[in-house]
């Protein structure tokens, strides 16, 4: 007897076609592209073969779902799609900016530490799991188990603070520690039998901050175009406020950085003084991602120019990256990543080469990224999330 082809086997549904997904952006279900179409592959997305960027496509914008969904940045545009582009995200992947991939670890993945053990905040409620924190000063590591120096005979054991700050069950933590995947105030600490005060010291797992005061809140807001980043406006024009659940707004949060009216995408709610303090201070130098559309078409040799840097009136500025996402008829999509924080500095950089700003969403912020958040719509940022950005900034 002969079998019918399985259901979902791509025998009697093409994976290329685009119709599977509608406009989810970087859907779940979403298929990343291959050679079994048949079709021609797309260009390296970091450039194009032709004479200018206008003229060919890098896994161009077409019609219905793409099909990578390995990032879903892109639908931080929103249901409604920038005029010229029939779908809002990227191809191949998603973008290459060098932060880490949506969704974080996947079940079978490898395990964060030195002794290969669980991976902490495993069950996590909010957010997505960024890995272990792989840039962290040098730390201090004991010859041998010995009790620690940070040692409190009135604390609480270390064990049971981790516990409680959701990094795993107690049994767990008591490995990781034995592991030497956990320090306290910089010194890695190995022996089960330490107590510590979490109000007065810093405790990482590892390289991950642990935010020990359940007063600090953190959220991540996708502001809409036309929303003035503000708490309270005067004028009566829509503001961050007007977004906030009845629940928040006595939590006196403020928003970390400025986008302007015209600006879309990411924004960071908290009422973490310090963390707000060294995200906004050009010393920590956070990297900012924002995917910006242009008229094309875009001679080539402007992203080289905008990496070395332009002279504007307040000084000279550059990016950290360029990368040109997507190209339809007349519109170009660049990636760009920067930590400059200066006023509109990617619109005038693009003005400066001779290519305005149509539309600009800022999608990720150091750790931080958007995915496929609704416009509009506020979230908690996970203990994860948390963590990996209190690191960044040296928390």
């Amino acid at each position: 007897m002969t079998q019918a082809p399985r259901s979902g086997s791509g025998r009697n549904n093409p994976r290329g076609g685009g119709a599977t997904g509608g406009n989810r952006g970087f859907g779940k279900g979403s298929k990343p592209s291959s050679g079994r179409t048949g079709g021609p592959k797309s260009a390296s997305a970091g450039g194009s073969s032709s004479g200018g960027y206008g003229t060919s496509k890098s896994g161009g914008f077409k019609s219905g779902a793409p099909k990578s969904g390995a990032d879903r940045s892109g639908e931080s545009f929103g249901a409604s799609k920038p005029e010229g582009f029939r779908s809002g995200a990227p191809k191949s992947g998603g973008f290459k900016s060098g932060a880490p991939k949506s969704g974080g670890f996947k079940p079978g993945g490898p395990k964060s530490g030195k002794g290969g053990g669980e991976r902490a905040f495993r069950n996590e409620r909010f957010g997505k799991n960024l890995g272990p924190v792989t840039k962290r000063p040098h730390t201090r590591r004991p010859g041998k188990p010995v009790v620690s120096e940070h040692h409190d005979p009135e604390g609480i054991r270390l064990q049971k603070v981790m516990a409680s700050a959701g990094v795993a069950s107690r049994r767990v933590c008591e490995e990781m520690i034995q592991e030497g995947r956990v320090e306290v105030d910089g010194e890695v600490v190995t022996e089960l039998g330490v107590r510590v005060d979490p109000k007065t010291v810093s405790i990482h797992v590892d390289g991950m901050s642990l935010q020990l005061d359940e007063s600090q809140k953190y959220y991540v807001f996708n502001k809409p175009r036309g929303v003035i980043s503000t708490m309270e406006d005067p004028e009566g024009r829509p503001c961050i406020s007007d977004y906030l659940k009845s629940t928040n707004k006595h939590e006196r949060l403020f928003h970390v950085g400025r986008l302007d009216n015209n600006t879309e995408g990411l924004l960071l709610l908290t009422n973490d003084g310090e963390l707000a303090n060294r995200l906004t201070h050009p010393s920590y130098e956070v990297p900012k991602t924002y995917l910006v559309q242009v008229r094309g078409p875009m001679a080539h040799g402007v992203g080289a120019q905008m990496r070395e840097g332009l002279e504007l009136e307040d000084g000279f500025a550059k990016v950290d990256s360029f990368r040109l996402v997507d190209s339809t008829p007349g519109h170009i999509l660049v990636e760009v990543v920067l930590h400059s924080g200066r006023n509109r500095i990617v619109r005038r950089l693009f003005e400066a080469v001779g290519h305005p700003v149509e539309r600009l969403v800022r999608t990720q912020m150091g750790p931080i990224r958007l995915n496929d958040q609704r416009q509009g719509s506020i979230r908690v940022l996970g203990r994860h999330e948390v963590g990996h950005l209190l690191a960044s900034v040296g928390l």
